[in-house]
């Protein structure tokens, strides 16, 4: 094997893992995949002699480079039109999405992921969803042990304080399919019982299609609104279901081009979050 095949090789190996911390630290496919270029072009230049640990040198890269490009990620995201939601992955084909446990995946912990600073959330990602010992973090992020502790517990914290307690998954599906049906059907007081009272619901189309500009709050208002949406948007939809960051959601389709993908988070309080991606960039794993 040449040395160049060898490099392919141990790249090829890690490449899971360095897209599913890549994804989780950016929340974009897009993004994740020009991490794993950079990498890859980094990894073939490097003095691979000396490497010890390959995987181990490869995630450091990839994680130091995330916790880069997330910085300039929120600068862009400043010129975003409306809500920013993460871009949702298919996972039926990955269900983990490189880690041991498909955790850190779901759409809305992602969405409270970016209120976290760089570091943290790369201390949180490599944590919760590789469980590296706190001493390689350490070592990745550049800080100590006890500060990698500390990034991470503030971390745990903050997603805590910020979410309730979700619904198991069969609860969720069930959720969302009594939401779906209701939406159909404009059913103004089956949407507002299926809503926790503080509900929120995200549109995410940086203005390339008509959708709400900016969050919307409220069971009875959401109820009104979504009743009065019912007839264009929903009209001659193919209906399916799919597995969107570990969530049940729901893929919309006209004449074979997927059009939406819908998915909600569910506490005991109900729907606490509805999530509509519909800019056509996001929604290429659904085609």
């Amino acid at each position: 094997m040449t040395q160049l095949e060898q490099a392919e090789s141990a790249f090829a190996a890690a490449r899971p893992r360095l897209f599913g911390i890549a994804y989780r630290m950016t929340g974009s496919v897009a993004d994740a995949e020009d991490l794993l270029q950079e990498v890859w072009l980094r990894w073939q230049l490097a003095d691979r002699a000396s490497v010890v640990n390959p995987e181990a040198y490869l995630a450091t890269a990839i994680t130091r480079l995330a916790i880069n490009e997330s910085q300039t990620a929120r600068a862009r995201r400043e010129t975003y039109v409306g809500p920013w939601l993460p871009e949702p992955v298919d996972t039926a084909a990955d269900p983990q999405l490189g880690a041991e446990q498909g955790a850190v995946l779901e759409l809305a912990v992602l969405m409270l992921l970016e209120k976290l600073t760089p570091t943290e959330r790369a201390a949180y990602v490599l944590r919760e969803a590789f469980d590296y010992p706190y001493r390689e973090i350490a070592e990745i992020v550049q800080t100590s042990e006890v500060a990698a502790r500390q990034l991470v517990s503030r971390a745990r914290k903050h997603l805590a304080d910020e979410r309730r307690v979700p619904v198991e998954r069969a609860e969720q599906r069930r959720l969302l399919e009594a939401f779906v049906a209701a939406a159909q059907a404009g059913d103004l007081a089956a949407l507002e019982k299926l809503f926790a009272q503080d509900v929120v619901s995200y549109s995410d189309s940086n203005g390339a299609v008509r959708a709400a500009g900016r969050p919307l709050f409220g069971a009875a208002a959401l109820a009104k609104i979504f009743a009065a949406w019912a007839p264009g948007f929903w009209a001659g939809a193919e209906v399916g279901y799919v597995d969107a960051n570990g969530l049940s959601a729901v893929r919309l389709r006209k004449d074979g081009t997927t059009y939406a993908v819908i998915t909600v988070t569910a506490s005991a309080e109900g729907i606490d979050q509805v999530m509509w991606l519909v800019n056509p960039e996001k929604l290429n794993a659904f085609q």
